[in-house]
Order: C-alpha cells, then structure tokens, then sequence
C-alpha cells in the first residue's frame, strides 16, 4: 500500500491555469484566481468602509456642535468659510512698530551710559599687566644706552617697572602713604575682579549691537509697509537688517 501512495506522489504535477487561448489573445492577459484574489479583497475592504462611514452617519447627532458652524457660511449650497477680519490696521501696525522703536532705543541708550560709566572706571587697564603697547625712550648716545636703567629714568622703584598703570616716584612713595593693596593676595584678588568688570563690559557692548541691529530691522519692517515699489538688494542677516532700495517718490 505505501509503495501505491510512492508511486501515486510520484505521479502528481504542480497545477497549472491555462492560458489565454489564442484566438481570444486580443482580449489580454487571462485572469487568473490570485488576480482576482486581490481584487476581491479590495471590493470587501471598500465595502467595509462604506458601510462603517455609512452607520457613523446615522448615528451622528444633527445637532451636535462644531466650530465651522460658527466660521462658515452657506453660499450657492457651498459652505465657504467666513474671511477674517483684520485685527488691526495699517496705521496701528506703523504705530506698534513705532513704539517698539522706542522702547529698543529707550534699552540701548541705557546700555550706552553703563558702558560709559564702566569704562569711566575701569579705563581700560591691562588686566594681566602685559605691555600691549611699547614705550620708546631716546638718547644721545651709544654708551648712554649701555647705562640707561628704566628704573632710574621713571624715578621709580624697580618693582614697579613692569606696570602699566598705578606706578608712583620715589617722592611719592617716601612722602605720602599709599592708600591701596599691597599684598600679593589682595593684589590677585584685584586682578581677578578687574578681569570680571571687563567681561561684563564686553558683554554690555555686544548687548547694545545687539538692540542696535534689531531696532535697524524694525525700521526696516516698518519701512516695508509703505505701499512704495522696492527692490531688495541684500537680503537680512543675522548682524545686519535687509537692505531695500525704493523707488523714488516727490512728496508734495
């Protein structure tokens, strides 16, 4: 019995749709059972869906709220959607960038005076005690060259030869006391607050370029909305407002 079923198996072929007869090859490709499968499923799946928009339609409430109640307006059996009105004028729009304006400058003035004052105070002082700039001192002679002592020449005493700044003579130091630090601790802690006074100067003078540039693009934006023809030259930047070149008007 199972060398039957063997040789049974043996015997079997993969089954095979026939293809399209030959006189009917005008008509296409024969549609075979995977083809119509497919397409099958795609009818159920669209019937399935209509059927389940159809049931959310009845269920739905009629009177049940929406925004587009509200927004909307029926128009030759369309619904058209309401155009918004405008919140604020022409003028208004000139007259908010007018006040922003203001309160920019009103910021970088105040700005200005705090860099003044700091700079008042500090007057730029070598915060590490380096000689940036050079100090050049003339003599008649070669040999005067060979006995120049810097020292000497500043009236001063050889410590104090190095500063650029808060370097008094020798009268000075013999006669009247100094008011000031002078040990080597106060004097770093000095050094370190200078230091800190100049950051926060830097980062004062960034902030009002800062407000300088942006009050130079709000006049832009401002200039922008005067119906004039213009033709954009640069465009903005992040250091820099968009430069526009307008067409020249007579103003009566």
């Amino acid at each position: 019995m199972s060398s039957f079923r063997k040789a049974l198996k043996t015997k079997q072929r993969d089954h095979k749709e026939r293809s399209q007869l030959g006189f009917r090859k005008h008509l296409g490709l024969l549609e075979k059972k995977k083809d119509y499968k497919l397409r099958a499923d795609d009818y159920h799946r669209k019937q399935k869906t209509i059927l389940a928009l159809r049931k959310k339609a009845m269920d739905k409430n009629p009177d049940e709220f929406n925004f587009k109640m509200i927004h909307s307006q029926l128009k030759d059996g369309v619904h058209m959607i309401k155009p918004e009105e405008a919140v604020m004028t022409d003028e208004q729009k000139k007259m908010m960038r007018t006040q922003d304006i203001r309160y920019v400058e009103m910021k970088r003035v105040s700005e200005m005076k705090k860099i003044e004052r700091m700079k008042s105070e500090l007057h730029f002082l070598d915060v590490n005690e380096e000689n940036k700039n050079k100090h050049v001192f003339y003599v008649d002679s070669k040999k005067e060259v060979e006995d120049f002592d810097l020292a000497t020449h500043l009236n001063t005493v050889p410590a104090l030869v190095d500063r650029v700044y808060n370097r008094p003579t020798i009268e000075t130091l013999t006669n009247k006391s100094i008011l000031g630090a002078v040990e080597s601790k106060s004097i770093k802690k000095l050094a370190k607050q200078r230091k800190q006074q100049y950051l926060r100067l830097s980062e004062r003078i960034d902030r009002e370029q800062e407000m300088f540039v942006i009050s130079q693009k709000i006049q832009t934006r401002k200039d922008l909305q005067d119906k004039v023809k213009k033709l954009k030259v640069r465009k903005e930047t992040s250091t820099a407002p968009a430069i526009y070149r307008f067409e020249t008007k007579r103003k009566r």
